[in-house]
């Protein structure tokens, strides 16, 4: 079987922090998935933050992956290498008249949001972008882009929705099409002046680019596919099957986190947890 036609499962973290317990879920499930299949797996390194993203973070991914017996093809993708790809992505998009530049900040979107009496939200809980491409003149929006003023890149997602045409479904092992739904997420950021690319649009690059064909991650991100399934749409690139796996949470319930100071693979190697008891307790004995 060619390398082209083996399915291709990728696991792709941040470097902002030590990896936990639920990472090494996720990563577990996609690389014993592409053994199973013969397929290939790849790592990808998401470091599109420069404010959050360290070296030495980046250094334990791959010493708690190889401690938990993972292996992956080289060259490791790192998206910090690649923001031209993103860049011409950001650029097509903007040539379809998608694209705006948006310059309120977030006291602007907090104010705006708290003189309403009530305001959608995202299925993540932030309230929508709640101005538009048309909130601001063009030529107020000139002055301020001339002046240096930071600003984000948003998805006019009426426009693009209706770009789009037909409504758009993605493949979710286990429970066939799931019917996507962009406008759930107003206008979304996709880049902003310091940066050519958001998570949504260089994930959706980064798994065409790479052959990714079954993308395997938490059901923390299953809404953010319409996002994706959008973009892929939009930019002609092709739409792999997904799989959204229940998430390993703490004794309160709460999912697993850098932000909140879930226990770290590094730290339970400290106190001589071995890996196996890790893949264990994980279903992975």
């Amino acid at each position: 079987m060619s390398a082209a036609a083996r399915p291709t499962f990728r696991f792709a973290p941040s470097p902002n922090g030590l990896l936990h317990l639920g990472h090494a879920y996720s990563a577990l499930l996609n690389f014993e998935a592409a053994k199973a299949g013969g397929g290939r797996f790849l790592l990808r390194i998401e470091d599109i933050d420069p404010a959050r993203c360290r070296p030495e973070f980046e250094a334990g991914i791959y010493e708690e992956l190889a401690w938990l017996g993972i292996g992956w093809e080289m060259p490791v993708r790192r998206q910090s290498e690649h923001m031209a790809d993103y860049a011409a992505a950001l650029a097509r998009l903007d040539a379809m008249g998608l694209v705006y530049e948006s310059f309120e900040s977030r006291a602007d979107i907090r104010r705006a949001v708290e003189a309403r009496a009530a305001w959608p939200r995202d299925p993540d809980g932030a309230p929508l972008f709640p101005f538009g491409r048309d909130s601001m003149g063009a030529q107020e929006r000139a002055r301020r882009h001339a002046a240096g003023e930071p600003y984000a890149l948003r998805l006019d997602m009426a426009q693009a929705i209706a770009a789009a045409g037909a409504p758009l479904d993605w493949a979710e092992e286990g429970d066939g099409l799931v019917r996507a739904d962009p406008a759930a997420w107003g206008d979304v950021v996709i880049a902003r002046k310091e940066a050519p690319t958001s998570y949504h649009l260089a994930v959706v690059v980064d798994d065409a680019l790479q052959g990714v064909t079954h993308v395997v991650r938490g059901e923390d991100l299953k809404a953010a596919t319409s996002v994706h399934r959008l973009l892929q749409h939009l930019l002609d690139l092709p739409a792999p099957v997904y799989r959204h796996h229940d998430l390993i949470r703490d004794a309160q319930g709460r999912k697993l986190s850098k932000s909140i100071g879930s226990a770290s693979l590094k730290e339970q190697r400290a106190d001589a947890v071995t890996a196996e008891e890790v893949r264990r307790r994980l279903g992975f004995g």
